[in-house]
């Protein structure tokens, strides 16, 4: 049994961990971001994933897509540069020439065996900080032993089903949130249990969000969220304080939109839309 303390996340929480861009500064102090994933039929979520980090202040991103993503990428977000694997249609060899200030990988990504092989070999050389999502939780899940290749205070994202693959199944809240610090403890990592509430657990200290709406179940939810918090680390933030603010924001983008278009025709691009607006918020 864990006694976690449990810390509803409050816009006064959130402003003292928020940090206005400074005036004199420039792309390249702002952070670059590199997001990996992508595949045949899944380009969506990268090109999600990217706009949402450039709409989240760092200065610059590069998508790492398999050959096929290319032109979606380019013509789809101009500002976002890109790399392409080998492979036409998946990830078989993830190779870039230059060190990112954080990386999001996992989102749409696939399965595959060769796209399996080559996150294998990804965790085992990088040194940048490391947001995971999708794919990369559920490759994770079967290979348990690579939780240890992955940098301290790294931040997961599961949704429901990416959580019970990795801790198994729960019957209470309170046992799902005890076994997630167990998770959290064991391989020093920054649990983000998407939900309603979504909850960010670090070791035994748990944050739950206090924003976002039923306008946030719609496809690529997540992968705007990975965006997000990749570009906050990025930009020089703690981890735990990337995902604080990074689910807060994700939430207040559908709160403020709920009275302008409702839940119902709410989309992943819409949170992208309204980041601005959920920033100015702050400010």
């Amino acid at each position: 049994m864990f006694r976690f303390i449990m810390i509803k996340v409050s816009k006064e929480l959130v402003l003292d961990l928020y940090k206005p861009i400074v005036t004199t500064t420039h792309k390249g102090l702002q952070g670059h971001v590199l997001l990996i994933g992508g595949s045949y039929g899944k380009m969506g979520s990268v090109c999600l994933s990217s706009k949402a980090a450039l709409r989240s202040g760092c200065g610059l991103v590069t998508a790492f897509v398999p050959e096929c993503g290319y032109d979606i990428l380019q013509i789809t977000i101009p500002e976002a540069m890109v790399l392409t694997d080998e492979s036409e249609k998946m990830l078989s060899v993830i190779q870039y020439d230059f060190e990112p200030n954080a990386i999001g990988i996992g989102i749409g990504m696939g399965q595959e065996a060769t796209t399996e092989k080559a996150f294998y070999h990804f965790l085992l050389n990088n040194k940048s900080s490391l947001v995971v999502d999708a794919d990369g939780l559920n490759l994770l899940s079967k290979n348990r032993n690579w939780l240890s290749l992955l940098p301290r205070k790294t931040i997961i994202t599961p949704h429901k089903k990416e959580l019970e693959r990795l801790i198994g199944s729960w019957q209470t809240e309170e046992e799902k949130i005890e076994k997630v610090i167990q998770l959290s403890l064991a391989n020093e990592l920054i649990v983000v249990v998407k939900g309603a509430p979504t909850i960010i657990v670090n070791g035994e200290m748990c944050y739950e969000n206090t924003t976002g709406n039923a306008a946030l179940a719609t496809a690529g939810s997540g992968d705007v969220l990975t965006g997000i918090l990749t570009s906050l680390v990025a930009q020089n933030y703690d981890p735990i304080h990337a995902a604080i603010l990074g689910v807060y924001l994700h939430g207040l983008t559908a709160d403020i939109a709920l009275s302008e278009i409702g839940s119902h025709s709410f989309i992943a691009s819409d949170i992208i839309g309204y980041l601005g607006r959920a920033f100015l918020r702050l400010e």
